[in-house]
């Protein structure tokens, strides 16, 4: 083995240059998406009537819940397995895919008959947006969506998986543009709600179309390989069960502090969560799409470099995320100040206690390492301890302290993680104090920051 092979991330001149590059399109390709839903709905929401919005997020929301509840993560196994640039490989994983597709087009479809029977008989509610008419038919016709993903090519996959994500990065850019154009095109003709599920319809198909005409890989045929299906489904299930999981993380906060508090509270926590959740998806792309395929890459050709290459991420994300959380502790009452009125001034307050989740981030890595070291069960043990840690966190912390002994509650179950996170770093032979800890002095960064900040004039 040569000597820049022995030294790992850093002397690993094509690998280097395939994560810098795909970080700058990431972020990059993130910020531009942001820029252009932002846009479109500040845009959409002047054209067409609220409850064309609610309608929508309705379907959108059945269509998301049954997407995590079949989840068997194809894409990451084929980004950790040793077999993930095999055709029979590539090809199982995408009949798999379509199968999958078509799964939840019907599963779609029986919610969408269930509501209709359900307003027929008059089980739901007439003040509820369920029982609006059009919600059935919706959601049959964005589970096309679902059928239409489903003949997606893996070649978004291998573009992941080498971290050649620019042609990917420009595809996702371009299906999210024609969807909205598509929208805007119907709206000029009829103002209606099926101006949105034409969007949505039209964004999955250029992407699926896009995938195959544009992207470089392996072109997909149907196969069924059996000992494919055995390793996807072996390391799926366990991602199944930490979708779901996760599933319940992401939406539990809500549920329990609409029975905490009133809906103005709820309201004004959301713009909190909001903006954290902004800052944390930035930091959360970069784990995920470009952490996760280098190290594994790492795995699967130099195990004995896994340390060294870890760090080098693992610093660049603990920097930011440190720094990120230093600075909201102490300016976020001041941002909440610039970008909301009076009405939403305890958001600030909420932010500074939300902020405490960006401690966590640097440990995510550390989850997509397992991941790449085909522990996935891991995962899903970590998911559950931090789902019990909230189950029991906040109704105690409110209980105690109110409202911010709750939000305490919700962002110290991340926290409680990290030293479980670490021990099994340890066990995995991956885990260096010096170098854990070299990244925290950016939280004084971070504060000194936020002081700037709090002296500039209003």
């Amino acid at each position: 083995m040569n000597r820049h092979a022995q030294i790992g991330l850093s002397r690993n001149p094509s690998l280097r240059r395939r994560v810098i590059g795909a970080g700058i399109w990431s972020i990059g390709g993130f910020g531009v998406n942001l820029v252009i839903r932002f846009g479109g709905n500040l845009l959409l929401t002047r054209l067409l009537a609220p409850e064309m919005f609610g309608i929508m997020a309705v379907a959108t929301v059945v269509m998301a819940t049954l997407t995590v509840l079949s989840d068997l993560g194809l894409k990451q196994s084929v980004i950790q397995n040793h077999r993930g640039a095999d055709p029979t490989f590539l090809n199982t994983v995408w009949t798999i895919q379509i199968v999958r597709g078509a799964q939840l087009a019907l599963l779609a479809l029986g919610v969408a008959a269930l509501m209709a029977v359900a307003q027929h008989y008059g089980a739901i509610s007439s003040t509820s947006v369920y029982a609006d008419s059009r919600v059935p038919s919706v959601i049959a016709v964005v589970s096309v969506t679902a059928i239409v993903s489903g003949f997606a090519s893996t070649k978004t996959i291998e573009a992941a998986r080498n971290l050649q994500i620019r042609r990917a990065t420009l595809v996702e850019i371009a299906a999210q543009v024609i969807g909205l154009g598509v929208m805007l095109g119907w709206i000029a003709h009829d103002r209606s709600i099926w101006a949105l599920v034409a969007g949505s319809i039209a964004s999955a198909s250029m992407s699926t179309v896009l995938s195959h005409a544009v992207l470089f890989g392996h072109r997909n045929r149907l196969a069924w390989d059996k000992s494919t299906v055995r390793e996807v489904v072996k390391f799926g299930k366990w991602m199944l069960l930490g979708s779901i999981i996760g599933a319940m993380i992401s939406n539990l906060d809500r549920v329990l502090l609409a029975g905490m508090t009133d809906a103005a509270a709820l309201g004004v926590y959301a713009i909190a969560f909001n903006l954290y959740l902004s800052a944390e998806h930035v930091l959360m792309r970069a784990v995920s799409s470009i952490g996760y395929p280098a190290i594994s890459e790492v795995v699967r050709s130099r195990p004995e470099n896994l340390q060294a290459a870890y760090y080098r991420m693992h610093r660049i994300v603990a920097l930011a995320a440190y720094a990120g959380f230093g600075l909201l502790v102490v300016a976020s009452p001041r941002l909440i100040g610039l970008l909301y009125d009076q009405r939403y001034s305890n958001a600030g307050w909420m932010l500074q206690i939300l902020s405490i989740g960006l401690l966590f981030v640097p440990a995510q890595l550390a989850l997509q390492t397992f991941l790449a070291m085909n522990r996935p069960k891991l995962n899903t043990a970590l998911a559950s301890l931090r789902l019990a840690t909230m189950l029991c966190a906040m109704p105690i912390g409110f209980k105690l302290f109110g409202l911010p002994g709750a939000l305490v509650g919700l962002a110290g179950s991340s926290v409680v993680c990290i030293p479980v996170i670490a021990f099994f770093s340890i066990r995995l032979g991956f885990f260096n104090w010096r170098r854990e800890l070299f990244p925290l002095p950016a939280i004084a960064l971070g504060l000194v920051a936020g002081e700037f900040l709090l002296m500039l004039p209003k």
